[in-house]
């Protein structure tokens, strides 16, 4: 099992660091709806490893909760079911990775390969057609990436890209407050989440919390162009750790 001290509580630099990423995050999912996960997480596992995947699930399995709280009478239920029936799958095979892992070199290298994948994903352009059987496979591969880095929706994006707004928000939300919650789970029953990834959670808490307070207020300043700089800024954190791992 991989283990190694948080920086965060060593180095008011990576302190500071973290607040800042972590506040322009949300500021950047509350302005797009998307961006936190696939922009924030590598740069975290760059500053300090041990903030993924469990206490940035945290914080995105809670932020899920709230906005499937917010729009449940948009939810598709069949949808939901069908996704996180994948997603357990996905979830064994990523933990079965995650315990192999013994030195931060290599946690390193796999997580900057997973998140690479998640931002091709992003950006291929594929559209799947919305039926149960895409849902469970992207379910598998989302509970794959979600649990080794936290970042579980661009497997979902390729089949609810071009779908209502309303029903896609609530549906995904849902599946993420459910997954993240059964992959935190696993987690933490593999051996591989303890007390302290619970305080980081804390400690990334509040610059979350105003960052989307702050976002909400200035929603309308924001473009959907700036989706490929943040793809850009995961493609770039992605590769450094990448060349970490292999350095």
């Amino acid at each position: 099992m991989l283990e190694f001290e948080p920086q965060v509580f060593q180095s008011i630099w990576v302190a500071l660091a973290v607040i800042a990423i972590v506040f322009a995050g949300s500021i950047v999912q509350a302005g797009l709806g998307m961006g936190f996960g696939l922009t924030v997480a590598p740069i975290l596992a760059l500053l300090d490893p041990v903030l993924v995947p469990v206490s940035a699930l945290y914080l995105g399995t809670a932020t899920s909760v709230a906005g499937a709280w917010s729009e449940r009478g948009n939810i598709v239920w069949r949808e939901v079911n069908t996704c996180i029936s994948g997603r357990f799958a996905g979830i064994l095979a990523g933990l079965w990775i995650l315990l192999g892992l013994t030195s931060i070199k290599t946690f390193s290298l796999v997580f900057g390969i997973v998140i690479l994948f998640a931002v091709l994903l992003s950006v291929v352009g594929w559209q799947l057609a919305l039926n149960l059987r895409n849902l469970f496979a992207m379910g598998v591969v989302s509970g794959f990436t979600g649990v080794i880095t936290s970042v579980g929706a661009p497997p979902l994006a390729l089949i609810y890209q071009n779908q209502p707004a309303t029903k896609s928000r609530a549906t995904l939300a849902t599946f993420f407050a459910f997954g993240g919650a059964i992959s935190l789970v696993v987690l933490y029953a593999a051996g591989l989440g303890n007390f302290t990834h619970f305080l980081l959670a804390l400690f990334m808490a509040p610059p979350a919390i105003v960052g989307t307070l702050a976002g909400r207020r200035l929603k309308s300043g924001f473009d959907r162009r700036y989706r490929i700089c943040l793809l850009g800024i995961a493609a770039v954190a992605s590769m450094m750790l990448i060349y970490r791992g292999l350095s």
